[in-house]
């Protein structure tokens, strides 16, 4: 199975992304609208998830119509991917949420695991790994290596910016997932950054910056 890129065209998705690409945006407004976009990206990630028929009765009647099939479980990678997971789970309230906690080696650009609890149901479920910024692609393969090692089969990654550089080492490491970004813009820089990007998606958040 091939996995596929997706660049999710919807105005309304563009326009907040507008917003938290601007500098001058502040950490509440920044915040609410990464979450925003969780919310309109879910919604588009979700179209194609199994299904299943069911009979349930109205108050006049039996209606037949369909539930899902599978568990889903939202991975996101602490601790940008935390400024995501509340717009998906607003849509998928059932979604089971596991957690990677990975920092990059500023001087091999390399990702480092410090914590990692996902839930039981994972090697069944469609599994959903979060993290707004697909740069060097580093973390994003590292945590895909990790759930599939705990038995995860169906995983697609869910971003808001990403890098040729990144799209292609998640490709080449992970043919079989698929990658839903809201933008893919022009390159990285030498510090391993998006351009033009957004700046540290994770200091934007919670104001450590």
């Amino acid at each position: 199975m091939n996995g596929k890129l997706v660049i999710l065209n919807h105005p309304l998705i563009h326009h907040k992304l507008a917003l938290v690409r601007d500098e001058r945006t502040g950490t509440k407004d920044f915040r609410q609208t990464v979450s925003e976009i969780g919310i309109l990206m879910a919604y588009e990630v979700t179209r194609d998830l199994p299904t299943k028929e069911i009979e349930v009765k109205t108050p006049v009647g039996i209606a037949k119509t369909s539930v899902l099939a599978k568990e889903v479980v939202v991975v996101p990678i602490l601790r940008a991917g935390l400024g995501m997971v509340d717009g998906i789970t607003t849509l998928i309230p059932t979604a089971k949420v596991g957690h990677i906690g990975l920092y990059r080696d500023e001087a091999t650009l390399q990702p480092k695991e410090y914590y990692a609890k996902f839930p039981s149901i994972i090697t069944e479920a469609v599994v959903l790994v979060i993290d707004p910024m697909l740069a060097t692609g580093g973390s994003v393969v590292h945590t895909i290596d990790v759930l599939k090692r705990k038995g995860a089969k169906n995983i697609s990654y869910v971003g808001l910016v990403g890098a040729p550089e990144g799209v292609k080492r998640v490709q080449e490491a992970h043919p079989d997932v698929d990658i839903f970004l809201a933008a893919l813009d022009e390159k990285l820089n030498d510090k391993g950054f998006i351009i033009p990007g957004l700046g540290d998606c994770g200091d934007r958040l919670y104001g450590t910056k």
